[in-house]
């Protein structure tokens, strides 16, 4: 045999290594060490076997050529040796070997290696509040948690579940118990909306309303103090304002990197515990390699390290140190954070830095809002989509991309174009002028991208003067903030008559736009306009023309009506 190969971790990028390095050189011995029974699974596909939409766990261990990925696969079709159900205690980089235990019969025994590599993942975090050991308390670390928690539901012990955290994960758990099972679940995030440092309010609410109108009870601002059981058995979840019913409860806050063995070795870790690699995915020793969520990475937009788990980064550095293990010189220069779920029937995606982040990183940050059509307007199943733009206003670099939407390609395929032009450096020129694939069933002439660029090209050149989603919801919320704004809503009659009804004349003027330039005399000089139509388009324009005639007192609302409605205000007439 030739050169010794082992690594260790089984399931994202350990697996994508080692078969690129057999492909790479036939005789090269490969040996996966995982100290799980059950490996080289998509994980990130748990909550859809949960829910049921995928049927089967082995489906989530299986090729796209339906063979499962278990240690005769591995033998026989791959030519790699697969150790699982071993753990791997210890590092000797001086003798070049691995000290490893089986779980079922303890014997331990040093495996050499020429090149070693470490894909040993992450391990959920464990809130340290009383209750968290009950029985019915699950992280979502393996294949084997999810296994038992879709027994159980489907066994009927579970009639009420909480979810606590509103990540990814945990809203995707969220909907697999509501969606399938019709079991009541609420989710308790400790932030003022799901989804933190990855989207921005605006989007954030827009999927709490939906998920909310789909039965999940979402609580924001409150933190779990108390896990509630009897008998050994969980039967609740304390908040500091409530106490929730449960038959199981989902600890969803984060995962940390398990980099433990490579810190023992003494290879270098970074301050947030990852282990540090270069481009080529090598530890600060050059015979061992690490990859996968163990790991930090270049963020290519902040030029920061950062740490992103995500199983389609794990697979692609896992190629990277396949690559240089067997000799080619590869490099994995970094990642934007790229981004994407499904709620029920809505999507919701991003890449990039969110303007949190980006204000947090020193940027120059502003947003730019639109609710287009995802597609021909005229065409029937056209829907509306909504897009932030986060870019910087000195340099015009475009930061980070949102979208919210219907299930389907609307949101996925900018965000997709997004990330690559992200990743290069692209400024709102280059976007205002992406070429996308137009036809009508697909998108709209002036596709969506290219539409939130313009709004965010207008907002630098100081063309557009916009008042933030946020500064107009505190005006309705309280008219007395600011006594001398008021709404021009440019709608048709029937959409802005409800709003002039309920909140008076004074303070709701509606002109429709195709009326405006013959009627703008009606509008009050001495009070600051704030400009709405459904997407921010007409208002903008409307804007412009009043500028023109010396009306500069106005303000526009991006993203508009569409994006309102889609938020769940409390004051929105029905």
């Amino acid at each position: 045999m030739g050169t010794k190969i082992v690594i260790v971790g089984g399931v994202a990028a350990g697996p994508k290594a080692a078969c690129r390095v057999k492909r790479l050189i036939q005789d090269a011995d490969v040996t996966i060490i995982d100290q799980d029974t059950l490996f080289s699974y998509g994980g990130c596909g748990i909550p859809y076997y949960v829910s049921g939409d995928v049927s089967d766990e082995a489906e989530l261990r299986s090729t796209s050529f339906h063979m499962v990925r278990d240690e005769d696969f591995f033998e026989n079709a791959k030519g790699i040796t697969v150790k699982s159900g071993t753990r791997a205690m210890a590092i000797d980089r001086k003798a070049k070997t691995v000290k490893v235990q089986n779980a079922a019969s303890g014997v331990e025994e040093d495996i050499p290696y020429d090149t070693l590599m470490i894909a040993t993942g992450s391990r959920p975090f464990i809130l340290p509040v009383p209750g968290a050991d009950l029985d019915g308390v699950f992280t979502i670390s393996d294949l084997h948690k999810a296994i038992e928690i879709k027994d159980r539901i489907a066994k009927g012990k579970v009639d009420k579940a909480v979810v606590i955290g509103g990540g990814a994960i945990g809203l995707e758990m969220a909907e697999a118990f509501k969606d399938l099972w019709g079991v009541k679940t609420s989710v308790v995030e400790f932030m003022p909306q799901v989804l933190p440092r990855i989207v921005d309010r605006p989007m954030a609410s827009m999927l709490t309303k939906h998920m909310r109108d789909n039965g999940v009870d979402i609580f924001l601002n409150e933190g779990a103090t108390e896990i509630l059981g009897e008998n050994g058995k969980v039967t609740g979840l304390r908040t500091a304002k409530r106490t929730i019913e449960a038959d199981i409860v989902i600890m969803s806050v984060g995962v940390r990197p398990r980099s433990e063995i490579a810190a023992e070795a003494g290879l270098q870790i970074s301050p947030m515990g990852a282990i540090v690699v270069n481009e080529r995915m090598q530890t600060s020793d050059p015979d061992i390699y690490a990859a996968g969520d163990c790991i930090e990475v270049m963020n290519l937009v902040s030029g920061k390290k950062f740490y992103a788990p995500l199983g389609s980064l794990a697979n692609k550095e896992g190629r990277i140190a396949g690559d240089n293990m067997a000799g080619i010189p590869s490099k994995f220069k970094g990642a934007v954070g790229s981004f994407i779920m499904k709620g029920f029937d809505v999507c919701i995606g991003a890449t990039g830095l969110s303007l949190d982040v980006a204000l947090a990183e020193g940027f120059d940050a502003d947003v730019a809002l639109t609710a287009p059509s995802d597609r021909a307007h005229f065409f029937p199943t056209e829907s509306i989509v909504c897009f932030q733009m986060v870019f910087d206003r000195r340099s015009r670099k475009v930061l980070g991309l949102q979208g919210f939407g219907p299930m389907g390609d609307g949101v996925s395929a900018r965000i997709d174009a997004a990330a690559g032009y992200i990743s290069m450096g692209a400024s709102i020129d280059d976007f205002g002028t992406l070429e996308m694939a137009y036809a009508p069933p697909f998108s709209a002439a002036i596709d969506s991208i290219n539409a939130v660029a313009y709004v965010a090209d207008n907002i630098c050149d100081g063309r557009l003067r916009k008042i933030s989603l946020d500064s107009f919801l505190d005006w309705m919320d309280d008219f007395s903030n600011e006594p001398n704004w008021i709404a021009l809503d440019i709608r048709h009659p029937n959409e802005a008559g409800p709003f002039v009804e309920k909140f008076g004349f004074d303070k709701w003027l509606a002109i429709p736009y195709n009326e405006i330039r013959r009627r703008y005399r009606e509008i009050p000089m001495d009070k600051t306009l704030i400009i709405l139509c459904d997407a921010g388009t007409r208002s903008f324009e409307m804007q412009s023309f009043l500028d023109s005639v010396g009306t500069a007192n106005t303000f526009v609302l991006s993203g508009g009506f569409n994006m309102l409605r889609r938020m769940g205000v409390d004051w929105y007439p029905h």
